[in-house]
């Protein structure tokens, strides 16, 4: 007699329900949209109409989509070096990736005061004596 093994099954995991939400999110619908931006930005660009332009940008790193994908796209797709990853961690749990979707938001960056312009001084005189050798 013949033994035969049954077939293994492979079960897969319950998601979290974080994990659940971002694979659910519809990415197709976020890359439309962000050409879409990109294509007037760029049609803008070449009537030469920069208000348009800057406000479209503007728009383009205000969008959620935008903003989605590039986490998406970071932590994700990107397989640099063989690993997709920021700064070493391998690894981002959905949870993570959506908390950074909000921290890219420019209404959450650290704005920098400019710094003052050094000038130095140089006096005439030391030109001309300068100038004369």
């Amino acid at each position: 007699m013949v033994d035969m093994k049954a077939p293994k099954v492979k079960r897969k995991l319950p998601l979290d329900p974080e994990s659940e939400n971002w694979c659910k999110l519809p990415w197709r619908k976020f890359e439309q949209h962000v050409y879409r931006i990109q294509k007037r930005i760029f049609q803008a660009e070449r009537r030469g109409n920069q208000r348009a332009v800057q406000k479209l940008q503007k728009l383009l790193m205000k969008s959620r989509a935008a903003r989605l994908l590039a986490v998406r796209r970071v932590t994700q797709d990107n397989q640099g070096k063989k690993t997709a990853g920021i700064d070493g961690v391998k690894s981002v749990v959905p949870k993570q990736r959506l908390e950074m979707v909000e921290d890219i938001h420019p209404k959450n960056w650290k704005h920098l005061s400019p710094q003052p312009y050094r000038s130095t001084r140089i006096s005439v005189a030391s030109w001309a004596a300068q100038a004369a050798w």
